[in-house]
């Protein structure tokens, strides 16, 4: 919309919610929608069906796609889409059923023997992609200028074309692929299942990792300490565990990127990103030189504002003195972020909307489920589904509103096709931490109360803070200790004292952290699903520090439409073509400054106001 005028939220009522009641009616996802059940028939006849189907691809193409015209490349490349299509469905709908109960040992089983089924039969479709990639420039692209249709999939060929230099032989890549399920996938599932069945004595009680992690937020300062040592003494219990699948995957990692060439442990994730590693060092650099303005001046505030003359790892997320508590009910919440999402773009809205239509969302809290949140936006021909960990705080609201944009995004993007409406790591924060953007901006143009409206921005800045400075420190900390794993397996004691040696560095003198302390990288999923997916969180932050501030300041006709083409565009276009309609450019260094600066500007905010 070319105008920045701005609808504004009615401010909440002020009214006591118990925990009951704001839990109450939470919604939970049916998954129908992909299948019925794992002894769907449908789901048994998808697999036997693309199995037939790949077999016979193979047999027919496999040696013969550089004889293949632009047309009937074309073709052949949209069978081997809907192929993956099906098998996508598949894989989406086993993760999601594991994601929901994973201490059901059904789901377990299942979740794995759908992998493996889906590994053997996609082994028939592995040569498509590497037979292409070894098909010369020239001749490709002399293909694609006489064929509109295979035109069409310029955008999924140039991403595939950046892993050429990296591709192995075609029994070597064979060979990973099918090991995969018996290697880091098993790895991974180990993981998953052992945080999923974990639980933490929190004085009487017994929780879950995610309750005991939700405790960190708890008025009662003895609480959140509580809190902490069940925390401490449960992942220290399993720390040569949590050592051991570290250890094993980022050797694993190691030996894969070595025959591959790639020049850095964080290069492969950077190339699938398609981001140049000199815009990541640009960021990590920018973000890192920060520190001292950002998150050291902001935690001596909050340590002043507590009465502590230092804080501990467990105050870090301690609400305010002057924080409303108040637990916000779900359907409350969701109004707040479809009428945040309605003042910038009623298209927007309407299709978030849907997500609470249909039972698109799982935000119940009970044991074995997932912790944290992901929207996955399974397959185009069906509709993305969002998991979240309801517990009726301001922080949930704004997860809420967060995981919606990337719901959102997902469906604008799913006209692109299964191949190509897939964003990269660092594009596909935008919709999401946007929307964020969207719902705090309008809740706080709402609140009249000073008290109030300084605490909702705190409460923004340690959200920025943990997406763009605690991100960062958790790239560096990977890139520290896919380093030292070079050198010989690393020890727990010394992998802790690389993750206090960041920690220290990032969140400044106002900390006093205490050993205990020493564990807590074990409990983060992204270092064992997604390698140096961490630094997407930042990039993406920063980006749309940058793009709201274009919004606000009204200097671009029709930025509504111009941000729905973007989300549109899925991954058929990188970051400078996405970004130059908005005249922001991500290789600038400045561009970083600008996205950092629009945080110090809010701690700026923060210091008048508390002077």
């Amino acid at each position: 919309m070319g105008s920045v005028t701005r609808k504004h939220l009615p401010t909440p009522a002020r009214a006591p919610l118990d925990a009951a009641a704001a839990e109450a009616a939470l919604p939970v996802w049916d998954l129908s929608d992909l299948y019925a059940g794992p002894d769907d028939p449908r789901l048994a006849a998808d697999l036997d069906r693309t199995e037939q189907e790949a077999r016979a691809f193979e047999a027919r193409l496999s040696g013969h796609l550089g004889g293949l015209a632009g047309d009937a490349l074309a073709q052949a490349i949209s069978e081997y889409e809907a192929m993956w299509e099906r098998l996508g469905r598949v894989t989406s709908f086993a993760g999601l059923l594991f994601s929901g109960d994973a201490q059901d040992p059904a789901n377990g089983r299942f979740y794995q023997t759908t992998q493996e089924r889906v590994t053997t039969i996609s082994s028939h479709l592995l040569f498509f992609t590497l037979e292409l990639n070894r098909l010369e420039d020239q001749a490709l692209e002399a293909k694609a200028a006489g064929s509109a249709a295979l035109a069409h999939w310029r955008p999924w060929l140039r991403d595939l074309r950046v892993f050429r230099p990296h591709q192995l032989s075609d029994e070597a890549e064979k060979l990973l692929h099918e090991k995969e399920v018996a290697g880091r996938s098993a790895w991974v599932r180990l993981f998953d299942e052992t945080i999923a069945t974990m639980k933490v004595k929190v004085g009487e009680e017994e929780l879950t990792v995610s309750a005991a992690l939700n405790r960190f937020s708890d008025r009662d300062r003895a609480r959140r300490a509580a809190a902490a040592e069940g925390i401490s003494a449960a992942f220290g219990e399993r720390v040569r565990l949590f050592s051991l699948i570290t250890n094993t995957l980022v050797k694993d990692k190691e030996i894969e990127d070595g025959w591959r060439r790639y020049p850095r442990p964080g290069s492969y994730r950077n190339r699938s990103n398609m981001v140049e590693d000199e815009v990541v060092d640009a960021l990590v650099s920018a973000v890192r030189a920060s520190y001292s303005r950002l998150s050291h001046r902001y935690y001596a505030m909050k340590a002043k504002w507590l009465g502590l003359p230092k804080l501990q790892h467990w105050d870090r997320n301690a609400p305010l003195p002057d924080e409303d508590d108040r637990l916000v009910p779900w359907p409350e919440a969701v109004e707040r972020v479809l009428a945040s999402y309605a003042a910038f773009s009623p298209e927007l809205a309407a299709i978030g909307r849907r997500f609470f239509d249909k039972p698109w969302i799982d935000a119940a809290l009970r044991p074995g489920k997932a912790s944290g949140a992901f929207a996955h936006p399974t397959v185009p021909s069906a509709h993305p589904y969002l998991l979240l960990n309801y517990h009726g705080k301001a922080r949930d609201v704004m997860t809420l509103a967060h995981e919606l944009g990337h719901g959102v995004h997902q469906i604008l993007a799913g006209g692109q096709g299964y191949l190509m409406s897939s964003t990269p790591l660092t594009l596909a924060e935008t919709a999401s931490v946007f929307g964020e953007m969207l719902t705090f901006r309008a809740v706080l143009d709402a609140e009249t109360d000073p008290r109030r409206r300084r605490a909702m921005l705190a409460g923004k800045v340690e959200d920025m803070l943990n997406t763009v400075v605690r991100q960062i420190a958790f790239y560096r900390f990977e890139t520290l200790l896919h380093d030292e794993r070079r050198k010989g397996e690393v020890a727990h004691e010394r992998i802790a004292e690389l993750w206090m040696q960041v920690q220290t560095e990032s969140l400044g003198p106002a900390f006093e952290f205490t050993p205990d302390y020493g564990v807590y990288w074990s409990y983060v999923p992204h270092f064992v699903h997604t390698p140096f997916y961490v630094y997407a969180y930042a990039f993406g932050d920063c980006l749309v520090n940058a793009l709201y501030g274009v919004y606000r300041d009204g200097g671009v006709q029709d930025f509504e439409g111009k941000y729905l083409d973007m989300l549109r565009a899925g991954g058929t276009l990188r970051h400078r073509e996405l970004l130059a309609p908005f005249g922001l450019n991500a290789a600038d260094p400045a561009f970083w400054a600008k996205g950092l600066d629009v945080i110090s500007g809010f701690i700026d905010e923060l210091e008048r106001a508390d002077g």
